[in-house]
């Protein structure tokens, strides 16, 4: 048994996938990774067993705004919906106001999103449409995708008046794989998500989700995806204790999550480096009391002409889209001398590092 991480992925699977597969990048850029039509069956029936247990039933109505890039998660997760027997849309992350409207045509009883866009909406809600969500008659919230601010749930679920769940959809081919409520989370398939010491490579025996598990990263098992058959992959994600609406509680690792998506650092690095001048990169992540992830990107320029240059500030902002469709602050400074080329600064507290076996250390793990 071999292992990867996700960086690895578009080393490991080659450019050679069989015919009809549907081709998954989690971080486009850094490879693909194919999903043959018997992968995206079993794909599609775990999922909709997870769901299943997690309460949802044939004769359902679901609305999910969720992330829909190359990842293919939002849409594959709604097929598993569709195969359970529960007719779902697909209506994206952005505009409030047409998820609103989506609801209020559809009238869903199941709502599938992540933990700030829940909380972003039912801000909305009250400041902006003058809308009571109790109005929507929501049945059942699944949240998915991100590390939800402490207290989430419990203020979804009274706001609503509506069942909370966690949901655990894996980063590569966004399985569901787990589900969790009141802090309680349940495998529907323990062979194929495990944990892992951070700078070991080694199949722990405690289970994803126990409130005893030490500091470890949730590893996948992909006997489905004959690319990745016989390959133990590193998700990124980091448990420690007791989970709470979402099953992990860190990340690790060269990628990064804001807003339910995945930023590659490297390939942001790689983006800013074709432009000439730029000597440093400092990412900063906060949330605070925001119901948002805020992503401001501090540019270090080598020239001091170039700080307040308008059509060099336009180049950046070009390049950053390029990698990631999240909406970010830009900061333009000079250099100073002995400063880190690229530095990551997660006020959050979310992400533990880029180097796992450092990142154990500074934790205690």
């Amino acid at each position: 048994m071999s292992w990867a991480t996700r960086a690895e992925l578009g080393a490991r699977v080659g450019s050679d996938p069989a015919p009809g597969s549907l081709l998954l990048g989690p971080v486009p850029g850094e490879g693909f990774v194919a999903l043959e039509p018997e992968a995206r069956a079993a794909l599609r029936e775990r999922s909709a067993a997870t769901l299943a247990a997690a309460g949802l039933a044939s004769g359902e109505r679901a609305v999910l705004s969720l992330n829909a890039d190359a990842d293919l998660a939002a849409p594959l997760l709604a097929d598993a919906l569709a195969a359970l027997g529960v007719s779902a849309a697909v209506v994206g992350p952005r505009g409030r106001m047409r998820l609103l409207a989506a609801l209020r045509a559809l009238r869903p009883g199941v709502w599938i999103t992540t933990p700030t866009g829940a909380l972003d909406f039912l801000a909305r809600l009250y400041l902006e449409f003058n809308v009571d969500p109790t109005e929507l008659e929501l049945r059942h919230i699944l949240l998915v995708g991100e590390i939800e601010t402490p207290g989430t749930a419990r203020r979804l679920a009274d706001e609503f008046e509506a069942r909370v769940t966690g949901l655990y959809c894996d980063p590569v081919f966004g399985m569901a794989l787990a589900w969790g409520r009141d802090d309680q989370w349940q495998l529907t398939d323990p062979a194929s998500l495990g944990l892992a010491p951070l700078e070991r490579d080694e199949w722990l025996a405690v289970a994803p989700g126990s409130p005893d598990a030490p500091l470890a990263e949730l590893v996948l098992r992909p006997a489905w995806s004959g690319a990745l058959a016989g390959t133990t992959l590193r998700t990124g994600q980091v448990v420690r204790g007791a989970p709470g609406a979402s099953l992990f509680r860190h990340t690790v690792g060269p990628h990064v999550l804001v807003r339910g998506r995945w930023l590659s650092l490297p390939a942001l690095r790689r983006a800013l480096g074709a432009i000439d001048g730029i000597a440093g990169l400092r990412v900063v992540l906060s949330r605070g009391e925001r119901t948002l992830d805020l992503l401001r990107l501090q540019v270090a320029f080598g020239r001091a002409g170039l700080v307040e240059n308008p059509m060099w500030a336009r180049r950046v902002r070009e390049a950053v889209a390029a990698i990631t469709p999240v909406a970010f602050e830009l900061e333009t400074e000079a250099a100073v001398e002995g400063a880190a080329e690229q530095e990551l600064v997660d006020e959050r507290g979310h992400h533990l590092g880029l180097d796992r076996a450092e990142a154990a250390r500074s934790a205690g793990g």
